[in-house]
């Protein structure tokens, strides 16, 4: 049609912005958060003189209408991982995620207990833990506990805190609170994106601080990620790979990511391969 992909985006950006009829200040936080990945709500209060709710709902419009996604604090640009919805992220990389699941799984032996936090691998994991054996299973994921419903040998505890429509998760202060009740053997978690710095980001904060507790109450912590997560952007940081035991994959990692992990003596499990050792 003689339009080029850039020319689409912007076109298809002016005409976002236009319809929704967006006011100065809206206007300004949409270039702000373009320009520095993510805005904060107290700060946008401060910077424009108005009401933390009326920048809640500020952010709310731009979210309703696609231009920012909503993060606890705030919100952050819009970039195309953020807007890809549970649905389909469970069915991106089915098969990868499968390979990915069985391998993690078959590490964790019966009469063990594991957290397992948001995410579609993770849920994949869950399946591959049908058949356990006196297991427990502590969660944030509802679609993680609806799987494990049919294993009648595994405990299933669910984490209280505010339940995200969208994908089944619950996030939150008493997300936390929850988690650092326990010490599980095995943590096995995901993550939005993992840079070739070794970190593992997501979007939303309140995951984010969940996420982190998770690792902290592990004897061993595990990260299940299929190959696209590699080289994707997400503004909050979870942590580092230093501080995981083993990453399980899909395909190998960057020369320069694998050599860190060497350093860093975190393992590397291909799915389909031999593991590697650090």
């Amino acid at each position: 049609m003689g339009v080029t992909y850039g020319a689409l985006h912007v076109r298809k950006n002016f005409q976002k912005e236009n319809a929704v009829a967006l006011n100065i200040r809206q206007t300004e936080i949409l270039e702000l958060a373009r320009a520095e990945g993510r805005v904060i709500v107290e700060e946008l209060a401060q910077r424009f003189d108005v009401t933390l709710q009326t920048i809640r709902r500020d952010l709310t419009e731009l979210a309703e209408a696609g231009l920012l996604d909503r993060v606890h604090g705030g919100a952050v640009a819009r970039t195309g991982v953020a807007n890809i919805g549970y649905e389909q992220r469970r069915r991106m990389n089915e098969a990868s995620k499968a390979a990915i699941a069985r391998a993690c799984a078959a590490e964790i032996p019966d009469n063990s207990s594991l957290i397992l936090n948001l995410g579609t691998t993770t849920e994949a994991v869950a399946r591959e833990l049908l058949h356990h054996r006196n297991i427990t299973v502590v969660t944030n994921n509802m679609n993680v506990a609806n799987i494990l419903l049919a294993n009648p040998s595994c405990e299933i505890m669910v984490a209280g805190g505010a339940l995200r429509r969208s994908d089944g998760g619950l996030v939150g202060d008493l997300t936390t609170q929850f988690f650092e009740q326990f010490k599980v053997d095995f943590a096995i978690i995901g993550a939005s994106a993992l840079d070739l710095d070794g970190d593992l980001l997501d979007f939303d904060l309140a995951e984010v601080r969940v996420s982190r507790a998770i690792l902290r109450q592990a004897r061993r912590s595990y990260l299940v990620t299929d190959a696209s997560k590699l080289g994707r952007s997400a503004p909050a940081r979870i942590a580092s790979l230093s501080e995981v035991d083993t990453i399980f994959t899909d395909a190998s990692l960057p020369s320069v990511l694998a050599e860190a992990c060497t350093a860093w003596q975190t393992r590397i499990v291909v799915a389909g391969q031999s593991p590697t050792d650090p």
